[in-house]
C-alpha cells in the first residue's frame, strides 16, 4: 500500500470475494463452525455468499479505469458493514463461540479497511468525477513500433517537445512523481504535481495528480499495435476540472480552450515528431497559419 495499485487490489479483492462467496455456498456449516457460529445459519450464509460472488463478478466484469470501478469497490464496503452487524448479532446468542467470533470479527474489519481506502482512492482518481469534469479521449496512428513511441513518451521531460501548452516537467529521483507547468493565458502559469498509478512497458502509462494541485485530473496513454504492420494506435484519455477561486478560473480558461482540439494537435505533433523527426510549421513565414503544418501534411493527418 505504500505505492498502491487501486486496479490491482480492487481485483485481488474482487478474487476474494468470489472465493469466499463460493465457501459460504458450498460448505455453509464448515465455515460457520470455522468462524464460531452455532446453530442453523445455512441459508443465511449462503444469501451472504450469493452477494460475495456478484460483487467479485461486478468488479472483475469491469473494464480497467472504469468510473463505474469506485461504485462496485463501495458495495463491498457496504456488504462488509452488513458482516459486522450480523457477526455482531451473533457474538450475543450464548451458544456461539465469542472467541472465534472476535477473531472473524477482527478479520472482517481489516478487510473492510482495505475495501474502504481502495473505494476512496478510487473514487478520488475518478476525481475529476462531478458533473462539470472535462473528459478527453483521442487517438492517432503512427507509423513506430510500441516500445519505440513508449520510451520517447516515458521520459517525461520530452513532452514539452510536442505539446504547446506544456511548458516543462521535472521528475523525481524515483521516477513515479513529478511536477508539471503549463502555460496559460496572459503569462500565467498552472502547476500541478503528478504521480504515476500503473506503468506496463511498451503497453500503458497512467496518472493522477497529487492533492494540493492546481487541478484535479488523471488519465491513461495507451500503445496498442496496429493491424497489419500500419505501427501503433496512440490512445489518450483524460478527466479533469479546475479547483474554486481565483486560480480555479484561470485553470478553467486554461482547460476550457477546447481541450478535445488540443490533445488532438499535440497527437498529431507527437505524430510528427516521431515520424519525420520534427515538428513541421509555417509560423513566422508570410503564409504561415497560427499554428500548424503543411496543407499536405494536415489532409493526410
Amino acid at each position: 500500500m505504500q505505492r498502491p495499485n487501486e486496479e490491482k487490489i480492487m481485483r485481488g479483492l474482487g478474487w476474494f470475494s468470489i472465493g469466499l462467496g463460493v465457501a459460504e455456498i458450498v460448505a455453509p456449516r464448515s465455515l460457520a463452525k470455522l468462524i464460531g457460529l452455532r446453530g442453523n445459519y445455512d441459508g443465511l450464509l449462503r444469501a451472504v455468499g450469493a452477494r460475495e460472488i456478484a460483487s467479485g463478478i461486478g468488479i472483475l466484469t469491469q473494464r480497467p479505469y472504469a468510473p463505474s470501478n469506485a461504485f462496485w469497490m463501495w458495495s463491498r464496503v457496504g456488504g462488509d458493514a452488513m458482516d459486522l452487524a450480523l457477526l455482531g448479532a451473533a457474538s450475543r446468542s450464548r451458544k456461539s463461540d465469542r472467541g472465534r467470533i472476535a477473531m472473524a470479527t477482527a478479520a472482517v474489519a481489516g478487510v473492510t479497511a482495505l475495501d474502504a481506502v481502495c473505494s476512496q482512492r478510487l473514487t478520488r482518481r475518478n476525481g475529476a468525477r462531478g458533473n462539470g469534469a472535462i473528459r478527453v479521449a483521442q487517438s492517432v496512428t503512427i507509423n513506430r513500433s510500441p516500445e519505440e513511441l513508449y520510451r520517447f513518451w516515458r521520459n517525461f521531460q520530452n513532452l514539452p517537445r510536442f505539446m504547446k501548452h506544456l511548458e516543462s516537467v521535472r521528475e523525481t529521483s524515483d521516477r513515479r512523481s513529478s511536477h508539471w507547468v503549463a502555460k496559460a493565458r496572459a503569462g500565467a502559469k498552472i502547476e500541478w504535481g503528478a504521480e504515476i498509478t500503473e506503468d506496463r512497458p511498451n503497453e500503458l502509462i497512467a496518472w493522477r495528480s497529487l492533492e494540493g494541485s492546481d487541478i484535479d485530473c488523471v488519465g491513461s496513454v495507451r500503445f496498442e499495435r496496429a493491424p497489419g504492420g500500419r505501427g501503433t494506435i496512440v490512445k489518450v484519455e483524460m478527466r479533469y476540472s479546475p479547483p474554486a477561486g481565483r486560480l480555479g478560473a484561470i485553470a478553467a480558461k486554461f482547460l476550457g480552450e477546447g481541450p478535445g482540439w488540443r490533445i488532438k494537435d499535440d497527437l498529431r505533433r507527437f505524430k510528427q515528431m516521431m515520424e519525420v523527426g520534427e515538428i513541421i510549421t509555417t509560423e513566422g513565414q508570410p503564409a504561415g497559419r497560427a499554428s500548424s503544418t503543411s496543407w499536405r501534411y494536415d489532409r493526410a493527418a
